[in-house]
């Protein structure tokens, strides 16, 4: 799995070895949570043990973590020597780490008000957040939110749809190219778009479909299938 270190300016090989230790440094936004738990499931897909610990200072409230689907880190005690991580996660370029680090800009933008009017969707904020490299800047605006929110429930209502055909195997072609996105560099948008691919080939049966839209759901975990029985 290939990720971009902040120190060389280029992707690098994550260490090798069975366990994969994580650090998420204090300050990090909720954008810098969605994608270390990208990074997590990406990670254990790929067959790694993945241990994340975090900062107790973190930008957001631990309330928060379920809305968005990030599963629960680990917390540092504030007294305690942090232990020593593979990778680093940081929302500031003001890191003191002699080792493999990324960046993750801290989002900004309105999007919670827009959370508010409709219905408070995070996993629309999630998917908003993947849309955008992760090393790139994001300006989460109520605009941006809607246009998210509106992809995922298409993605969801094509789910509920597809879930009263007859049962067929994941097109595994298309699952492979979404994972192998994501361990390069961990490219959520090429993974993302791969769904929309999927939804849109006439050659791919309903049913194989909704398997792989489930199986690359266990990664990406924007809850696709929340629509189905709703209709």
């Amino acid at each position: 799995m290939r990720l971009y270190d902040q120190r060389t300016g280029q992707a690098q090989e994550l260490p090798p070895g069975r366990v994969l230790r994580i650090q998420l440094l204090e300050g990090a936004g909720h954008r810098a949570l969605v994608v270390t738990d990208l990074l997590r499931r990406t990670g254990e897909r790929a067959g790694r043990e993945v241990h994340v610990a975090c900062s107790p200072d973190l930008a957001v409230d631990d309330r928060d973590l379920a809305d968005y689907n990030v599963q629960p880190f680990e917390v540092l005690d504030w007294d305690a020597p942090p232990p020593r991580a593979d990778l680093y996660i940081a929302s500031s370029t003001d890191v003191d780490v002699d080792a493999h680090w990324m960046l993750v800009p801290q989002e900004s933008g309105d999007w919670r008000t827009a959370m508010a009017d409709a219905g408070m969707d995070a996993l629309a904020a999630r998917l908003a957040m993947l849309e955008v490299p992760y090393r790139d800047p994001l300006e989460l605006t109520a605009a941006r939110y809607m246009t998210a929110a509106g992809r995922l429930d298409a993605w969801r209502n094509l789910v509920a749809g597809w879930a009263r055909s007859p049962g067929r195997p994941l097109d595994r072609a298309y699952a492979r190219k979404a994972e192998r996105a994501l361990t390069d560099d961990l490219d959520g948008p090429s993974a993302l778009a791969v769904l929309d691919e999927i939804a849109a080939d006439a050659d791919v049966p309903p049913g194989a479909k909704l398997e792989t839209f489930i199986h690359l759901d266990l990664t990406l975990a924007l809850g696709l299938v929340a629509a189905i029985g709703t209709a």
